[in-house]
């Protein structure tokens, strides 16, 4: 097992200094007169021979929440307006005029002289369901001591789902790190041996590195001595400025570490979205780009499944996912707070005719955004 030798006093709990006048090997603890019980003298990232209360063995991912929430009580949903106004024949030769004319590879012909000979409405549902959670996890974290009082063993240090957070923004994704109260403890830096210095590792504690105008001839041009280095072929370090040794990154030159119980704190709004099939002939996956009239909005720290929706695949979507949500989110996180939301998404199959031959495009969304089948005047745009 390593040791590393460290020599001088260092500061314990209370501000007690220990004298170290001995190797002490990996893991070993010391004794410490300010609360009767051993202190970690730890190297690397080991749990310490004496871990907080409730904390053995963390570092295991994220941490089971409190008792699993019941799933909520059924309550009445209020009436709604379910319908969304028909797209009207001048709005559609609007719309697919200036979809036409933004596109350079295409002829305003079809859509100035097209005469439409059918519309027909495809509307379609999208639920959608939100469920904010809160996950916690816990590790063993060090950063250099600055001489602050220490707190290890002082109170029972708080579960981790007892620590107080500030929640973020609903339904927003966030992460906070906290330091867990009363799981401080001071350790020597086993990076540099608590001296504070590491070797330079630009000229690997040699002090001196190759003289870069000589490249370490000790000549100039025509044989003359090398006026940087005076001939010898080398130069002082400018990293170390001829030390051989840096401060030290792992405890900044402090010598100790503060050793603590850090606890992670993750917010994620996980969503989930279904679609009600529709028969119109427009990709699904262009629906994701649009919205549609929001029908439906309903926030609470847990939802019900929507009862006497008209539309009954949306009705039975929404019983399903919000089940597989308790169940999934429920087992490794604290559900704060959920939403579900229903839109109806309008879309227009428009059948139009242009020199003697039927052609089809969608206009969709509250956007009206538009989708052209084998749009029939393109041609080949070289932009030189």
């Amino acid at each position: 097992m390593n040791r590393c030798v460290v020599g001088g006093r260092w500061g314990v709990s209370g501000g007690y200094p220990l004298t170290v006048t001995e190797s002490y090997p990996v893991g070993q603890a010391m004794y410490s007169p300010v609360h009767g019980m051993q202190q970690p003298l730890l190297y690397g990232m080991q749990t310490p021979t004496n871990p907080v209360p409730g904390y053995e063995g963390i570092g295991g991912g994220f941490l089971p929440p409190p008792p699993i929430q019941p799933m909520p009580t059924p309550d009445s949903q209020p009436a709604h307006d379910w319908s969304i106004p028909a797209l009207t024949k001048e709005e559609a030769q609007e719309v697919f005029h200036n979809f036409a004319t933004s596109d350079c590879c295409y002829s305003s012909g079809p859509a100035t002289d097209g005469v439409i000979t059918n519309m027909e409405q495809f509307n379609t549902y999208r639920y959608r369901l939100e469920t904010y959670t809160e996950s916690r996890k816990t590790e063993w974290a060090t950063k250099p001591y600055e001489g602050q009082p220490l707190t290890a063993y002082t109170q029972i240090a708080p579960n981790p789902w007892e620590v107080p957070v500030q929640v973020p923004a609903m339904f927003t994704n966030s992460t906070q790190d906290v330091k867990v109260p009363y799981t401080e403890s001071v350790k020597p830096c086993d990076t540099c041996c608590a001296s504070g210095k590491c070797q330079c590792t630009k000229c690997h504690g040699s002090k001196t590195k190759q003289c870069y105008m000589c490249r370490g001839s000790g000549k100039a041009a025509e044989g003359q001595v090398c006026a940087k280095c005076n001939g010898t072929g080398e130069m002082k370090c400018p990293d170390c400025s001829g030390q051989g040794t840096t401060e030290c990154d792992t405890c900044k030159g402090k010598k100790k570490l503060l050793m603590y119980i850090k606890l992670t704190v993750e917010w994620k709004n996980n969503v989930d979205d279904y679609v009600v099939e529709q028969s119109s002939g427009l990709e699904k996956n262009k629906l994701d780009a649009v919205t549609g009239k929001k029908l439906l909005k309903d926030t609470k720290f847990m939802v019900y499944p929507l009862n006497g929706f008209p539309e009954m695949n949306v009705a039975q979507a929404s019983d399903r996912m919000i089940r597989e949500h308790h169940s999934k989110f429920s087992q490794t996180s604290r559900i704060i707070q959920q939403q579900q939301s229903v839109e109806l998404i309008p879309i227009t199959k428009v059948t139009y005719r242009w020199q003697e031959k039927d052609y089809i495009y969608f206009v969709y969304g509250t956007e009206l955004k538009v989708k052209a089948i084998d749009y029939p005047a393109t041609c080949c745009c070289t932009i030189i």
